[in-house]
């Protein structure tokens, strides 16, 4: 793995490295099945004695290089791609926690985490205390419990755009040996690399800013190699304990630094099967290629529009960390200094039926159950995302009724503003 070059250059040129006469593009390997000589060779691969290829259930070339390509902009040690984003996050905990296992998780999560999490993964066993990620260490950590296993949050937290202390949370999960494991979906490694401030884990919903273009949903997991899991060996015996379905091997002495990531992709994806379709990699990949620019282009775009709307006296109150009034714009400059993504939240001083009346009348901005990508789109989580909640769940998740979660797209600035200037008149 190259560290020292650039995020854009990687963008571009990592994952993937053609050798003479092969293909420039990475190309889609859309087939089942890899074939072999000899039975002895197919049986070290089902051994994990040797690697390759043998079913894309487990792995797939056109996967692992863009895979790898995620790895390497996050600074991790390896990436495992899965069907979404839903899927990472759960792979991502049951990896490690079992039943009669609890997890740490910061409230306001996306919806859909919090449902996984909530409803879910408690009736397979799992147990969950969410907390207030801007409460004191000494009060988030009475929530710790000595059957722990992780701590979960969102670097900005969807669609409340909480900006999260990772150094304080890092400190948290260590002292209490977990690893910390966090969402970097709105961020993404070109405004934020969680490994560098102390997370151990990193997922991603591809399907947003990565693919950029909302036709590929997809998700990755990303093992940074630096949590210890033998110094905290009885918490994590899937790690450290023999595995009976692979002869009894131990992941963290056979595969030491990749010994997460492994036993994610031989065991749990080989028994649950939640694959990204080498097809959805690829467009995953043209996505990629773009990233570090429009990253850029989104959080311009979202800094206008959000001090358009600060200034609007239709407006009531605008969350972007971007604006200097926002309470956690120290925190997004530490963390992000670059920007932190293309979301805005905002309330309209009528209350939830104005702010649906608002959306109801934009031209350019959709109506979507999608955010983060290059068209701008607009959502009212308390009626879509967010509508399986109770209204105490939806304050804990940061929910106001009237919220609108409003995506900049990389269109011209004054054509979007122009829009919610028309829509706010109307």
């Amino acid at each position: 793995m190259e560290n020292k070059r650039n995020l854009g250059t990687i963008c571009i040129q990592g994952g993937y490295t053609p050798k003479k006469g092969e293909a420039r593009v990475l190309p889609i390997y859309q087939s089942t099945t890899f074939k072999y000589d000899t039975s002895e060779q197919m049986g070290k691969l089902f051994d994990l004695e040797d690697t390759g290829y043998f079913y894309t259930r487990l792995q797939n070339p056109t996967n692992d290089a863009v895979a790898a390509k995620i790895a390497e902009l996050e600074g991790g040690v390896g990436a495992m791609l899965t069907s979404s984003g839903q899927a990472a996050n759960f792979y991502a905990i049951f990896n490690i926690c079992e039943q009669g296992g609890h997890v740490v998780a910061s409230a306001p999560i996306y919806g859909g985490t919090f449902n996984l999490f909530n409803v879910t993964l408690r009736k397979l066993g799992l147990d969950f205390t969410f907390v207030d990620p801007d409460a004191s260490e000494e009060e988030l950590a009475k929530a710790f419990k000595p059957n722990t296993k992780a701590v979960f949050a969102e670097t900005v937290s969807n669609p409340s755009l909480v900006v999260l202390d990772i150094e304080k949370f890092a400190r948290l999960a260590h002292s209490h040996g977990v690893p910390l494991v966090i969402d970097n979906t709105f961020a993404t490694p070109i405004n934020c690399r969680p490994f560098e401030w102390g997370a151990d884990i990193v997922t991603h919903s591809t399907t947003k800013y990565m693919d950029g273009h909302a036709m590929a949903v997809g998700g990755c997991i990303v093992d940074s190699g630096n949590f210890d899991w033998e110094a905290n060996k009885e918490k994590f015996p899937g790690l450290t304990e023999p595995d009976d379905s692979y002869h009894g091997i131990v992941y963290t002495e056979k595969f030491g630094k990749l010994a997460y990531i492994t036993k994610a992709t031989v065991q749990l994806m080989r028994d649950l099967g939640s694959i990204q379709s080498p097809q959805n990699a690829f467009l995953t990949n043209v996505g990629l290629e773009t990233l570090h620019l429009r990253m850029k282009r989104h959080c311009e775009n979202a800094q206008k529009v959000a001090e358009y709307l600060e200034n609007n006296d239709k407006v009531a109150w605008v969350n972007y960390s971007g604006l200097k009034s926002n309470k956690y714009h120290e925190l997004a400059k530490k963390y992000m200094p670059n920007g932190t993504c293309g979301v805005i939240s905002f309330g309209l001083k009528g209350g939830r039926d104005e702010s649906i009346r608002f959306m109801d009348n934009l031209k350019l901005a959709a109506i979507v159950t999608h955010v983060a990508d290059s068209r701008t789109s607009v959502l009212h989580p308390a009626s879509h995302t967010h509508r399986q909640l109770t209204e105490e769940q939806l304050i804990e998740a940061g929910v106001q009724p009237d919220l609108i979660r409003f995506s900049v797209g990389i269109e011209d600035a004054e054509d979007i503003i122009a829009d919610i200037e028309q829509a706010l008149n109307a």
